[in-house]
């Protein structure tokens, strides 16, 4: 499993670096709950097909959206308004992106466009309820955290 869930937490880092300018420190990754209701206020889903299926999700609080979409934008918001919704996105899709190519002598993956789920106290649907969910927590600004969850089972031979 950890050869799987390193290039997440990898790329997840490089991608923070690189368009955000802030290291992550990531924290022990652990098993979720398929029907656990989220407190986040924003995730952003990627689907995964192909010679594997899944999902990786990317969930923040609303400031925390804020804070980043400020910095990748240059100017300064106050709420999760639409600029803010398209940078969680994008990010997300980068990372998937990333994330993609690193596994590829493993999987070939096809990944979908970003799909954003905001509000309080919604639930994530994954693909199949088989899957292992991996959340892996992040902090960011000394203490601004955030969840990228994984699940993903290979079809190969199916």
């Amino acid at each position: 499993m950890e050869k799987y869930i390193q290039p997440f937490i990898d790329v997840c880092k490089n991608v923070f670096k690189e368009f955000i300018g802030s290291d992550l420190t990531a924290g022990r990754p652990y098993f979720a709950d398929a029907g656990a209701i989220t407190d986040w206020d924003i995730s952003a889903i990627i689907g995964l097909t192909g010679e594997a299926r899944g999902a990786v999700v990317i969930s923040m609080k609303e400031g925390l959206a804020v804070k980043i979409t400020d910095i990748l934008s240059g100017t300064r918001h106050t709420a999760l308004d639409d600029e803010a919704v398209d940078a969680v996105g994008e990010i997300v899709n980068i990372i998937a992106g990333n994330v993609k190519k690193n596994l590829e002598e493993s999987f070939r993956l096809i990944i979908s466009l970003p799909t954003i789920v905001q509000g309080t106290g919604y639930e994530v649907k994954w693909p199949h309820d088989l899957a292992r969910i991996i959340c892996i927590p992040f902090t960011i600004f000394e203490n601004d955290v955030f969840n990228l969850s994984v699940a993903i089972e290979s079809v190969k031979g199916a």
